[in-house]
């Protein structure tokens, strides 16, 4: 019974993870690049020094990127966030115009809006 349990597992788990971005890591991101996309597609709402709201007001307003809630996620709930959009807010999907590194490029950059939250 529990070599059939760990053969199941074995064969279902990564069916399950498969496309999923649980394990994503935005330590092979390009920084640079993450900066330029942001400044090019995100600013506009979150503001250049992520705080939002930007030049676009919405209700909800849109997400700081500085705060803890955003800042303690994982790589992955952001690279979901902006991929996949968030429910009832005005944060679409990015799934279309970005590829995934560009995204991981982005998070990597949103990463540094956190960086003063960790120095004392």
């Amino acid at each position: 019974m529990f070599q059939r349990n760990a053969v199941v597992a074995l064969i279902t788990l990564p069916v399950l993870l498969a496309g999923q971005p649980s394990f994503i890591h935005a330590g092979n991101a390009d920084l640079a690049a993450g900066k330029r996309i942001y400044v090019e597609l995100c600013k506009t709402c979150h503001g250049l020094d992520g705080k939002g709201p930007g030049v676009m007001k919405f209700n909800p307003p849109a997400a700081d990127l500085t705060s803890q809630q955003v800042q303690g996620k994982l790589d992955s709930g952001l690279y979901k966030s902006i991929h996949e959009g968030r429910a009832n807010t005005a944060m679409g999907a990015w799934t279309y115009a970005l590829s995934d590194q560009e995204i991981r490029d982005v998070v990597a950059y949103v990463r540094t809006f956190g960086q003063s939250l960790s120095t004392p």
